[in-house]
């Protein structure tokens, strides 16, 4: 039997790396005769970088900003080919950087991953993967072109004010200090979200709320996107207003579309095809993926439901270990999962599910692979 271990992060817990390790050490306590292949994944949140580099390739730091402008060393990847790099947003423009207290859309900013961006062009890179999620911005990706040389000014010539906050000033764009060799680099935005910039399903309205912004707030962030976004069109020709996926990280996926050309690709189908998932496929026998929670959100695209559909593509029973599970059975079935199993085996607070995350993993996995040697 040859079984593909292809967890997600289960978040505040365990990233990918670690829970396929968890499933594996459980698999082989239950003395399952397997072969087992351990593939990390990611969707473009938290582990996207980690799930890339699985497969080789450098770790490079750079010096950063977080949301608030705090400076940090942030990590990005060059993969090796030598001219690939995989930056995270979240590990410079993320909400784990922040404090509950702290999170505000109308000042945080995507400054740091522009900086990242910078470092990994000195890097060498002519293909760039940027991982839109976990971001704590609503700022169109404005602070992240400033960093790139953008010059974003408001009616006396001013610098305008970084975070959402700032974007209603705004009355010149000014692309003149961009570097000229970003026209060479093939710009690949990993993101599984569909919403446009603005709108009723856009950056502020649906994201706005899970960054820190109330209802006044959400009114600001969306006029000021808006109005960021029209001064685009009407001064570079570009229209990202409705573009499906613009709203992605805050908007950052309409900033980066319109500045420097970027395309829209799902975010674990880049990390599978890297991996060379399909070529596992065609010898395996099941595959286990997982996740924190697995909802809703999840049949919306997250990485176990790419997975599944890759296996159920290629005739291979999959299942899930997942810390919470909340999405009706048969729709699960209907992507390719044979079963969603959750691992916490009774009541207990929600701390104490995430610090024994990885013996509850490990013992699920256990379970599972009795059950396989029936």
């Amino acid at each position: 039997m040859k079984i593909l271990i292809a967890p997600g992060a289960f978040k505040h817990s365990l990233s990918a790396s670690a829970a396929a390790e968890a499933i594996a050490r459980g698999l082989r306590r239950s003395g399952l005769a397997a072969e087992l292949v351990l593939l990390p994944i990611a969707d473009g949140g938290n582990g996207t970088l980690d799930a890339f580099l699985a497969g080789g390739g450098q770790r490079l730091t750079a010096a950063s900003v977080d949301p608030l402008e705090r400076p940090l060393r942030a990590a990005f990847g060059l993969l090796p080919d030598g001219t690939t790099a995989v930056i995270e947003m979240a590990l410079a423009s993320g909400l784990e950087l922040l404090r509950p207290g702290e999170l505000n859309p109308l000042v945080t900013t995507t400054y740091g991953t522009g900086l990242l961006l910078k470092a990994a062009l000195n890097a060498g890179a002519r293909r760039v993967i940027i991982g839109l999620g976990g971001s704590a911005t609503v700022d169109g990706g404005a602070g992240c072109l400033q960093a790139l040389g953008v010059r974003l000014l408001n009616a006396y010539g001013q610098d305008i004010p970084r975070g959402g906050g700032g974007l209603g000033n705004l009355h010149t764009i000014d692309t003149s200090g961009l570097d000229p060799r970003w026209r060479e680099v093939e710009v690949i935005i990993a993101s599984d979200v569909d919403n446009p910039a603005v709108g009723e399903r856009g950056a502020a309205a649906v994201f706005g709320p899970q960054k820190g912004a109330g209802p006044h707030e959400v009114r600001l962030l969306e006029s000021g996107l808006r109005h960021f976004f029209m001064r685009v069109r009407d001064q570079l020709g570009v229209d990202v207003l409705e573009v499906p996926g613009g709203g992605a990280a805050g908007a950052f996926a309409a900033g980066l579309m319109a500045f420097l050309g970027g395309r829209i690709e799902p975010g674990i189908d880049l990390i599978l095809q890297h991996r060379g998932f399909d070529d596992h496929l065609k010898d395996s026998d099941l595959v286990i993926t997982g996740e924190g929670r697995l909802d809703e959100q999840t049949l919306g695209g997250k990485g176990p439901l790419g997975v599944a559909r890759q296996a159920q593509a290629a005739g291979v029973p999959a299942v899930a270990l997942v810390g919470g599970l909340e999405a009706d059975d048969a729709a699960l079935r209907a992507v390719g999962l044979h079963a969603a199993l959750p691992i916490v085996t009774a009541p207990m607070a929600l701390d104490e599910a995430l610090r024994r995350a990885p013996e509850l993993l490990e013992r699920a996995a256990l379970r599972l692979g009795y059950l396989l040697d029936m």
